[in-house]
Formats: structure tokens, C-alpha cells, sequence
């Protein structure tokens, strides 16, 4: 085979994959669509209104290589990424790849205490950041005891990333690399409160863009992807990025926070066929469907769509049906984690069972065991084990997690499941005390703590509870110092003390005074 290609095989089931023994990743999602003729196919969509087209990015995945090189930057260094979802994720995350570096895409949500922890960790040599974020990571940096060589942003002053492309050159060779190499991180909250970063090769996201990306949801390269979770995401990367360039298609990035409203817009404005969700996110574009029903406000105009998914958490069988009633689209749900890269388990667009999380993926394989570690009989609940070629190699610089989650070649997700009588997964419930708050691990303990910071506190537990959607968000239990200060005002003040010091997904919805 000719170096940095890859052969696929889809007569048979699973689509058989080999990779040529030299293989760079890169050359696959980005260079091979100037030789399939796209180089005038417009890739990227901001919702500013900026278009790349497959030729613009190959150029400037090129020249961003170069800039990280002629910083000073070497085959196997970490680069930590605070990015938001815009052209320039890309030229760095695919341009390190190709110069030999590793990107870490870093959730953009966090504190500077997590970004202070995740830079000692990484031992990285780089930090690049979008200037929206620079209110956390900024600080971050100042808790450091030694900073990275290299501090970068990416836009909005002189000498910025972006800057440095324009007299960047535009051809680089692909590092050599073969498909096992260390290729780029994620980190993962897990099943503990501290984060870790999940190795992954640069097969893996050949893998879930073929298995999931083309075999399952069929993706094809007219389909335009529109995903509300973010690129720092295992889900996002996949339906905002590797599924789009795998399959030649087009993406539509947007920065900002998704809503109802800016979510509906970016839909009617841009015309998405693929739309990727979260449960939370579907419950609320639901209410603001179903409130417009009964008023003078015109619907969205959703028809563009062909199909929504949705991940990161159970999708409750109600948001299945009144999407379909609103929208006239399924929503195929299915479970993925960040140590798998992308979906595992998934509904098919012929196959659907709502409350369910589907089937597997073809290229994967689960069992269900009990706490001895023997597979359950069906219908029993017990812990989800998978298999698959996209799975992570190890935690970085965390061997006792690595030992205790990969066991064999078999990645223990954490979650409780059952089969059910025709074979769809059912789940259960989290086999441990995190939580998914839309469809980002919870620590219920780092929510305890920082409660438990306030003068007014002196105990606090948090557990999870369904809302009015049947989502899971926490719920602060909360013995205080003087009884007699239980009110509505001090679960004011309690909100807004989690509000200013924890992301902004982690605040107790509910606060409960014994």
C-alpha cells in the first residue's frame, strides 16, 4: 500500500479497515480530497459568515504545522488547546497532527483550576487559546509553579497564531507515523472527579467516521452537519469534524453557547441535513416548540433536516416522539464515551426503538457481567464492558485507572445496561456516584465541596434528579449552621456561589433544607 492511505472494505459487516504500515492520519481526512477533486467545496460554514473550502484548509492546516514548528515545537510534544468552534480548531488540531504534535482539545466550559491541573498533567509544551476564554486560562496559568515554553492566542493581538499562518509555508510533509502512534488526546472526567487523558492512536477516528459516521448514521457527502455539542467533545469532534471530512461533506460551526433560539437559527439560516443534540438541549428546543403552538410566534422552519441524533446521555422516550410529532425527523440516540471516541451503541435510521440506546455499532462488541465480573443473562442489569478498534490506549501519566477501565481489551464504560427481549440496550443508571448533567460527567463531590466553602454550610450531599424532561441535574441537600436561615434567599445565595465557582453545567437545580 502506498504510504499514509488506507483501504476500506465494505462488502463485508463490519467494513473491513487496513492501513498502509506508514500512516499519518491527516493525509486521509485532509490532503486526499484535493486529489478527489473538492478542492473548491466549501468544508467549513461559520455562522459569521466566513467559508473554507477543502482547498483553503489543506493550505492552512499546512502552514499552522509550520508555525508550531518553527516555535520550537517537536515530534511527541503536547499542545493544550482552548478553542472555540471555528476554522482555526481545525488548522491546529489537524496541523499538529501532521508536524507530528499532539493536540489536546480542552473543554472551553472549565476553570482556571482545571486548566491549571490539566497543564501540570499534561506536561505540555504549548498553550493555545481563543481570547473568549482568556478570563479563565489566564489565571490558570498564574497558579502554575513552571508555564509552558509557548503561550499563543489565537486571534486579537500581534504575533497571534493566526498572524503567524499568513507567512507560514504552505507545504509540510506528513510526519511518520503508523496507525498505533500516539495521535492526540481527550480528557475525561470519567468515573472520578478528576480528569484524564485518554490516549488515542491515529486510527481511531478512521474508525468511528467508517463504523458510525458512514455505516451507521450514513453520512454522505451532500449532508451538511450541524452539531450543537462542541469539538472539545468525543461527540462533537466526530459529528462537527472527522464525520464531515471522512464522507467529504460540509460542517456548520458555531462559538456560542447553544440555545433553543441561536440553535433554530443556525438550522433555518444554514440548512443543516444532520443535526447533533444533547437530551437537555432537545427538552429545551421542545418547550420553546410546543410554547409556540399556542402563540402568534412562527415555528422554525426545520425541514432541511434528514435526521438528528443525540448522545452524551439516555434519551427519555417522550423527547423521541414529540420531536418526531414537532419536527418530523427521528432522533437516533445512542451511548459513546470519550475513551471509545464516538457512539458504540446506537438506533439506525431503520431500526428504532425509542428509550433505547440501540444496538452496536457494527466493529464493536459489549457484554454485560455482574460484580464478579460473569456476564449477566439477558434481561439482567449489570456493568457495560465494550470492545472496539477506536477505543483508547491508556490514561496518560495514570496507570491505576488504565488497569482498572481497560481490562483485556475491554473498556469499562461505567454504565448499568440490560438487553432487552429483542436485543435493544437499555440503560440503567451510572455504576458509580457521576452524573451527566447534559451530557457532561458531574462529580456530585466537587459540587459538595465547593458548597461546603460557603459560611452558611456546614454539610452538603448531592445526588441526581430527573427533571420535568426526565434528564438527570443535581440536587444539593444542605444542613446549615443555623437552621433558621433555610429560605428561598439562601438558596439564592447558594446558587450563585456554585454559579461563580464551578462550570457552568455543575450548579444544583434544586436545593433541599432538612
Amino acid at each position: 500500500m502506498q504510504k499514509n492511505t488506507v483501504s476500506i472494505d465494505t462488502s463485508v459487516i463490519p467494513a473491513k479497515i487496513e492501513f498502509a504500515p506508514e500512516f499519518n492520519v491527516v493525509v486521509s481526512f485532509i490532503d486526499r480530497h484535493l486529489q478527489e477533486g473538492r478542492k473548491d467545496k466549501v468544508i467549513i460554514r461559520e455562522t459569521g459568515g466566513e467559508e473554507i473550502t477543502y482547498g483553503q484548509l489543506a493550505e492552512r492546516v499546512n502552514q499552522s504545522g509550520n508555525v508550531l514548528k518553527n516555535l520550537g515545537l517537536n515530534s511527541g510534544d503536547r499542545l493544550l488547546m482552548m478553542v472555540k468552534d471555528s476554522a482555526e480548531f481545525f488548522y491546529l488540531f489537524w496541523g499538529a497532527i501532521k508536524a507530528g504534535i499532539i493536540p489536546v482539545p480542552l473543554n472551553t466550559l472549565l476553570r482556571a483550576k482545571d486548566y491549571a491541573f490539566m497543564i501540570e498533567d499534561s506536561g505540555c509544551a504549548a498553550v493555545i487559546y481563543s481570547p473568549e476564554f482568556r478570563i479563565e486560562v489566564e489565571p490558570a496559568l498564574e497558579l502554575l509553579s513552571a508555564i509552558p515554553e509557548i503561550i499563543l492566542l489565537t486571534e486579537g493581538e500581534s504575533e497571534c497564531f493566526l498572524d503567524q499562518t499568513q507567512s507560514a509555508d504552505s507545504k509540510l510533509e506528513a510526519a511518520p507515523a503508523n496507525a498505533t502512534d500516539d495521535c492526540f488526546w481527550l480528557y475525561s472526567s470519567g468515573t472520578t472527579g478528576r480528569p484524564k487523558g485518554a490516549v488515542h492512536s491515529h486510527s481511531d477516528m478512521v474508525v468511528t467516521s467508517q463504523h458510525y459516521g458512514k455505516d451507521t448514521l450514513g453520512v454522505r457527502e451532500d449532508d451538511i452537519c450541524f452539531s450543537a455539542a462542541k469539538l472539545f467533545f468525543a461527540y462533537g469532534l466526530g459529528n462537527g469534524m472527522t464525520f464531515p471530512l471522512w464522507s467529504g461533506a460540509s460542517c456548520v460551526l458555531f462559538p456560542a453557547r447553544p440555545t433553543p433560539e441561536s440553535t433554530f437559527d443556525v438550522i433555518e439560516r444554514f440548512k443543516p441535513t444532520l443535526y447533533f443534540g444533547v437530551p437537555t438541549l432537545y427538552a429545551a428546543q421542545l418547550q420553546a416548540l410546543e410554547s409556540s403552538e399556542s402563540e402568534t410566534s412562527i415555528s422554525p422552519n426545520l425541514s432541511s433536516l434528514r435526521m438528528s441524533v443525540s448522545a452524551g446521555e439516555a434519551l427519555p422516550a417522550n423527547i423521541f416522539r414529540r420531536w418526531k410529532e414537532q419536527t418530523g425527523t427521528v432522533i437516533l440516540d445512542g451511548i459513546g464515551s470519550t475513551e471509545a471516541l464516538h457512539i458504540f451503541i446506537s438506533n439506525r435510521a431503520d431500526d428504532i426503538k425509542a428509550g433505547s440506546s440501540g444496538r452496536m455499532v457494527p466493529g464493536y462488541a459489549a457484554k454485560i457481567v455482574d460484580e464478579t465480573g460473569n456476564e449477566v443473562q439477558q434481561g439482567e442489569e449489570g456493568r457495560l464492558l465494550i470492545q472496539g478498534d477506536s477505543t483508547c490506549k491508556y490514561y496518560w501519566n495514570n496507570s491505576e485507572k488504565t488497569t482498572a477501565t481497560i481490562v483485556d481489551g475491554w473498556l469499562n464504560t461505567g454504565d448499568t445496561y440490560h438487553q432487552d427481549d429483542d436485543g435493544y440496550f437499555i440503560y440503567g443508571g451510572r455504576s458509580d456516584d457521576m452524573m451527566k448533567v447534559g451530557g457532561i460527567w458531574c462529580s456530585p463531590f466537587e459540587i459538595e465541596a465547593k458548597l461546603v466553602e460557603h459560611p452558611k454550610v456546614l454539610e452538603a450531599a448531592v445526588v441526581g434528579r430527573k427533571d420535568e424532561s426526565g434528564l438527570i441535574k443535581p440536587e444539593a441537600h444542605v444542613v446549615l449552621k443555623d437552621l433558621t436561615d433555610a429560605s428561598e434567599e439562601t438558596s439564592g445565595e447558594l446558587l450563585q456561589h456554585c454559579k461563580t465557582g464551578l462550570a457552568p453545567y455543575k450548579y444544583p437545580r434544586w436545593f433541599q433544607f432538612p
